[in-house]
């Protein structure tokens, strides 16, 4: 009996035990997650805190300002032509981003649906442009816009775009591969060409991968700041915001509050896009990485 008793009790106590080690690890790991969250968003607060002091106070020692003063960003926008670079950077990023999705859906489709004659070195082609960093041909490029009078304007950056982009074709073919080919089949069945499977049937489930390539392009071509500096830093007209922060920066080296209001100014609208397209960003990604 005293057996018996002692076994009941250890089979009782034992999911107390298991319950404490579970709480234990849970507190554990909303600790490290709270800890990197607070060392990931200390700089942000740093912005933000410093861009609402005044200009004493963001030379001295202080932390948090008193009094707030909502007036730097009304600042900013009196001392640099912050909305020029705003429709700049608008023109720039909606132009590349839709051709960038126009021009890699179709390739991605091609080298993942198609059955032709050197569709596997196309695809290599693809990965080794993949790999290539765009400074290996920025010297011949620029000698080629030149001669087309397009230096100074932001066409030498736009219509590239429009050409297909290695990293969306392999992200889009990845997720075409997913797609189950009895559907493409039903199409063909009922008489459905490749351009109409792709219209009517593949851009309708691919949806969250041709999302994730809008986004992934968008986030780029706004904080982009080579390519335009390369092609449009003589010309301050096309200047995108990348391009106009740095130079607020040289103007007013010592006006930190000024300096940080204009870029919180520039960091708000990536972070906004960011937070609205989240889902639609996180589950293209997911998906595009499930099968090679």
């Amino acid at each position: 009996m005293a057996a018996v008793a002692a076994a009941t009790l250890v089979r009782r106590e034992l999911p107390t035990a298991v319950r404490r080690r579970r709480l234990l690890i849970s507190i554990a790991d909303h600790s490290l997650l709270i800890a990197a969250a607070v060392i990931f968003l200390a700089p942000f607060a740093f912005i933000t805190f410093t861009a609402l002091m005044t200009h004493d106070q963001a030379l001295s020692s202080r932390i948090w300002p008193h009094p707030f003063r909502w007036s730097n960003f009304v600042d900013v926008f009196r001392q640099a032509p912050v909305w020029r670079w705003y429709l700049n950077t608008l023109w720039y990023s909606g132009l590349a981003t839709l051709g960038v999705v126009i021009s890699s859906v179709p390739v991605a489709y091609a080298l993942a649906r198609l059955r032709w004659r050197g569709r596997d070195a196309a695809f290599m082609v693809v990965l080794i442009a993949l790999m290539l960093p765009p400074q290996v041909s920025v010297v011949p490029l620029y000698v080629m816009w030149s001669k087309l009078h397009l230096v100074g304007t932001l066409w030498p950056v736009i219509i590239p775009n429009w050409l297909g982009d290695a990293f969306s074709i392999f992200l889009l073919r990845q997720f075409f591969l997913t797609i189950p080919e009895e559907y493409l089949d039903a199409a063909r069945v009922d008489g459905c060409g490749e351009l109409r499977i792709l219209v009517s049937v593949v851009l309708r489930l691919a949806k969250p991968a041709i999302a994730a390539v809008a986004l992934f392009s968008a986030l780029y071509t706004f904080n982009d700041y080579f390519l335009p500096l390369l092609y449009v830093g003589d010309n301050p007209h096309h200047w995108v915001v990348s391009i106009g922060l740095s130079e607020f920066r040289s103007l007013h080296q010592v006006q930190w509050n000024t300096t940080m209001a204009a870029t919180l100014l520039v960091m708000a609208p990536v972070i906004v896009i960011f937070f609205l397209a989240q889902k639609a960003f996180v589950e293209g990604v997911t998906l595009t990485g499930v099968k090679g």
